[in-house]
């Protein structure tokens, strides 16, 4: 029988903490078998190539993921709550215009990934990574409703050993205080049975730069064990930038994406101002980007989309309320950003009223791009969604062009627009608001043919020249 000693230094604990009686002493060594061996078996796995990786949600951020296992020959489980979801991608299709389907049908020919709708699949996985949403609810507070539907089916299937990754954003807390109480109504216990961590996902979707394989993951776990298989579990695709604990990974996503939040809010600021001053903002900020150190481009826009940027500050001021604290700058910059759709249709009814004496009530007005960002499909949180809820306010009859979204599918945000499909030309139109500048759009046609073009994405600066009545930026 080995020995224990009464001193808990050599357990891992601080310094000077004594073992006093036998029940202390006995769920060390429970601690001490579980969690060590766990990790030494897992470790080995990741050293032979043995790992398997489960991936909880196949959508922007979880089939980039898989792929970039796949990549490097490691077994993929992808689990959809979708068996459509799951039959599409076991079929060779990407569902997502910026990822092609022969990238899924190579991960498909290497037999190293497969989708499911059955979470009993993923007892199979050594390591599972949750990519699920985590967005807001109509009052801009965070919903986890999909962190906890998912840790509950995972707490039905979770078997020891495992690793537990959430990559989702929220507030820091959120792997302790949610994720661990709900998995362990398995009836196994979080640094005993089973390890949790947190890296918080950094994709890009359509960046040509940068991919998964390419983009450091911070990693954050509560234990010296969960720190080193998370660790295992992601050098396997990528380097990685470890942190002291999970609140600390949890708070690095937050701090990414409100340090664009904010910026983006000062640009759009100064755009109201110079054009005041009859100043072009564009030209300003590519003047000011020759400078080669301290400044970082942030351009204005019709207000701010993706699943980050839009989400994430709102994330940060709910859990600081918790402390009794305000954020300030992120709150205004909340309503600089929020109020940029209403101030993009405003402008229109000025200009439409100056240039062509007509009201926006009843004009036919196109709205062109739906997509957050250019040359992708993810409509996530796009200001585009609000554009239309704001011109239909104002009795105008919208339509919208999207080379990368056909059909506009159903949202929580405004299901009322389920349906709505794409025109195939830009006759008949008052006018048209440029929301999202994607490179596969005939602007030149769009301008011959559309008398008022409203350009809040500087997508026209090639031809305003050749249109100088036509195009207005705002």
């Amino acid at each position: 029988m080995p020995y224990w000693p009464r001193d808990g230094r050599s357990l891992g604990f601080p310094d000077g903490h004594i073992l006093h009686d036998i029940h202390t002493r006995s769920r060390a060594r429970r601690q001490y078998r579980g969690i060590t061996i766990m990790k030494q078996e897992f470790l080995a796995k990741a050293e032979t190539g043995d790992l398997v990786i489960g991936i909880v949600g196949l959508g922007y951020v979880g089939l980039p993921l898989a792929e970039a296992y796949v990549a490097q020959n490691t077994r993929v489980i992808g689990y959809d709550i979708s068996e459509k979801r799951a039959a599409q991608l076991n079929a060779g299709e990407s569902g997502m215009k910026h990822i092609a389907d022969s990238r899924v049908q190579e991960m498909l020919d290497k037999a190293l990934f497969k989708a499911t709708a059955d979470p009993a699949d993923l007892k199979e996985a050594d390591a599972i990574l949750i990519a699920v949403p985590t967005p807001l609810d109509i009052h801009h507070q965070p919903d986890l409703s999909y962190v906890v539907s998912t840790c509950e089916t995972l707490a039905k299937v979770l078997r020891k050993g495992q690793l537990v990754v959430l990559e989702s954003t929220t507030y820091p807390g959120t792997t302790e205080e949610v994720m661990k109480p709900i998995l362990e109504t398995s009836g196994l216990k979080g640094g005993e049975d089973f390890a949790l961590a947190y890296s918080p996902e950094r994709e890009d979707p359509g960046n040509k730069n940068f991919e998964t394989a390419t983009i450091p993951k911070v990693v954050g776990a509560d234990s010296e064990d969960g720190r080193a298989m998370a660790k295992a579990t992601y050098d396997i695709i990528v380097d990685t930038v470890m942190v002291s604990n999970a609140r600390t990974a949890e708070a690095t996503k937050l701090v990414e994406n409100i340090y664009r939040w904010i910026n983006i809010a000062a640009v759009n600021e100064m755009k109201v101002i110079f054009e005041a001053m009859d100043i072009d903002i564009w030209e300003v900020i590519d003047a000011a980007k020759t400078k080669p150190f301290g400044f970082q481009a942030f351009y204005p826009g019709p207000g701010v989309g993706g699943h980050c940027i839009r989400i994430d500050p709102y994330y940060l001021s709910y859990k600081a309320r918790e402390h009794g604290l305000s954020t300030h700058f992120i709150e205004l910059a909340g309503d600089i950003n929020t109020n940029m759709p209403r101030r993009i249709v405003r402008r229109l009814l000025e200009e439409m009223s100056l240039k062509q004496k007509k009201a926006l009530a009843g004009s036919k007005i196109l709205l062109v791009g739906l997509a957050y960002k250019a040359d992708i499909d993810d409509m996530r949180e796009s200001p585009s969604l609000e554009l239309i809820d704001i011109l239909k306010e104002h009795g105008a009859h919208v339509s919208y062009y999207d080379p990368m979204i056909p059909e506009i599918p159903t949202t929580r945000e405004h299901p009322e627009f389920a349906g709505m499909t794409s025109v195939d030309d830009f006759s008949g139109f008052d006018a048209a608001v440029i929301a999202t500048a994607h490179t596969g759009v005939d602007y030149t046609a769009l301008c011959k043919a559309i008398p008022l073009v409203v350009d809040t994405r500087n997508a026209t600066s090639d031809i305003i020249a050749d249109f100088p009545d036509t195009i207005v930026k705002a």
